[in-house]
């Protein structure tokens, strides 16, 4: 059962008033700090989210949950599996046009999607292409709903949330099958690009018409 608004503080609570649709959501993590874990690890609440104004994808993710909970969405995450075993995890959700998604990245690519998508499995695949850097290749996805976890407390802890990172991890993926040669042409790419510019991230796909930003 969500919480209702006792549960959140003042300042919590204005802030799902306000974060009232995934692309409000989205503007809003893009606008936050990426969390690059200078101090170690994390694995962050919505509330501690809040507290520092930093988040990875998966406390966005998380937090994203929170907020469009509290909005009629399902806490749903997908699981995006790569083969260097830096995943990469979205809040997803579904509208009557499709599927779409909210995420946080260093990558411009790895953001949310808008609403477009016929299936969880073509959703997945519009992150191929951009999740290719120098060691990324992505090899399968898995949903999930958080409700999952039961009574473990992933909106509000104030502990590094491990067990949530565990359960994506255990869950069964499905394969995504693709070439090595369009995933040759797309490092190849990648690597020209990163030599004439290495400290930007590429924005050239032609997928770019459907991402939410």
């Amino acid at each position: 059962m969500k919480p209702g608004k006792d549960a959140f503080t003042a300042t919590e609570w204005r802030l799902i008033q306000r974060l009232n649709t995934p692309l409000k959501v989205q503007r809003y993590f893009s606008s936050l700090a990426y969390n690059r874990e200078s101090a170690g690890p994390t694995m962050r609440s919505f509330r501690e989210l809040i507290r520092h104004g930093e988040a990875h994808c998966l406390e966005a993710a998380v937090a994203a949950a929170v907020i469009l909970e509290q909005h009629g969405y399902p806490p749903l995450l997908l699981d995006l599996e790569s083969h260097d075993l830096l995943d990469h995890v979205l809040f997803v959700f579904k509208h009557q046009s499709g599927w779409g998604s909210i995420a946080r990245s260093r990558d411009l690519g790895l953001h949310g999607r808008k609403p477009v998508f016929r299936s969880l499995r073509d959703l997945a695949w519009s992150y191929f292409d951009p999740f290719v850097d120098f060691s990324g290749r992505l090899k399968g996805y898995a949903v999930t709903s958080l409700y999952e976890l039961v009574d473990y407390d992933w909106r509000f802890s104030p502990r590094k949330m491990i067990k949530i990172e565990d359960h994506l991890r255990a869950i069964p993926h499905r394969h995504l099958r693709s070439s090595d040669q369009r995933y040759e042409k797309l490092l190849a790419r990648y690597h020209r690009y990163k030599k004439r510019y290495p400290d930007r991230s590429p924005g050239y796909y032609d997928s770019r018409s459907k991402w939410m930003l």
